[in-house]
């Protein structure tokens, strides 16, 4: 049996590069051939424990791109050869509005992406953008599937929308920026980095707040002259407040994470006098992740990437996301 390299979570806070066997094919499978994949923040939670349903020894990694060496099933011929990215859903369910009971996502339980060889379901391939390269096809699936459903599905924004984007650093803040861009949207950004936004400055945002700064709320709503239709935040905690004290009457407040805390304070006579509307979101359905590709495609978007370094560095990249250094999404060549 043939052997590969893969990063393995061995057991709680250790990961370790291992010598594992290059998984064998069931039916309706296809062997991937891996060229790069990338970090996501579920990586580091499961290295130190802080992730649902963690199971040792396992291969992290939700993201990917490579090429398909071989398939199980004769039907599925068609697939050799070809570029491909991995949708990470695994069991989304039948209902398209929130995932089943035994949904999960590839990486934890399932082998993941950061490895020499991946297997997964067919169904799970699609072709990679043509104008991305393997490295920068690898930073979508996770990332951008988060982003697409957050602006597109639930806060249903319009080329017309006055959009909000907190926590710009990480993968899926970035990309949430870029499809409002895409759309025509004047886009606002808040990082607790200075150096961040002026980054963010260059690539088009129409505003930029820190919100470490006193009353950062006020002056971003002067710099947008009005209140945002659209707000996506990651962060929650105590600058909840202020994001609540920055929608728009019959705005959208679509939540996504809670990096800075999960509990917070908020004044809920706002939201019925306003008509305005919070609403939480994780991952996508199938058939967005089919639609974000065809986005990206179509208005050819290229992620923004922080580094990218070797398999055998991959321990360094965990350690940088953990110290939220990075600007963009951290990528590991295979």
């Amino acid at each position: 049996m043939a052997n590969m390299q893969a990063l393995v979570l061995v057991e709680n806070e250790k990961i370790e590069i291992q010598t594992v066997p290059v998984p064998e094919l069931k039916p309706g499978e296809a062997l991937v051939k891996m060229q790069a994949a990338s970090l996501n923040h579920r990586d580091q939670w499961s290295r130190i424990g802080m992730y649902p349903g963690l199971k040792y020894p396992s291969i992290l990694g939700s993201d990917g791109c490579g090429i398909v060496e071989k398939v199980h099933d004769d039907a599925d011929q068609s697939w050799v050869g070809k570029s491909v990215i991995m949708n990470p859903n695994v069991n989304w369910g039948d209902d398209p509005r929130f995932q089943s009971f035994n949904y999960s996502i590839l990486g934890m339980p399932t082998d993941g992406t950061l490895a020499e060889y991946l297997a997964v379901p067919v169904h799970r391939l699609h072709e990679k953008p043509a104008h991305l390269t393997p490295h920068q096809a690898a930073a979508l699936p996770l990332a951008a599937l988060t982003a697409y459903r957050a602006i597109f599905t639930k806060a249903e924004t319009t080329k017309d929308s006055k959009v909000l984007v907190t926590g710009i650093g990480g993968g899926v803040s970035q990309f949430a920026f870029q499809f409002a861009k895409a759309l025509g949207c004047k886009v606002f950004v808040t990082s607790g980095s200075d150096e961040k936004l002026a980054k963010m400055k260059e690539v088009g945002a129409d505003g930029t707040a820190n919100y470490k700064a006193e009353k950062w709320e006020k002056d971003l709503v002067k710099q947008a002259s009005g209140h945002f239709d659209v707000i996506i935040d990651s962060g929650g905690g105590p600058g909840f407040t202020a994001l609540v004290k920055s929608l728009n009457r019959a705005g959208t407040l679509v939540v996504y994470g809670g990096t800075a805390g999960t509990t917070v304070n908020i004044k809920l006579p706002y939201f019925w006098f306003a008509q305005a509307n919070i609403k939480g979101t994780t991952m996508g359905n199938d058939q967005e992740f089919a639609e974000m590709v065809k986005f990206v495609s179509e208005h050819k978007i290229e992620p923004m990437i922080s580094s990218t370094r070797s398999l055998a560095e991959v321990v360094s990249a965990f350690d940088e996301m953990h110290e939220g250094k990075q600007f963009g999404k951290l990528i590991i060549e295979i």
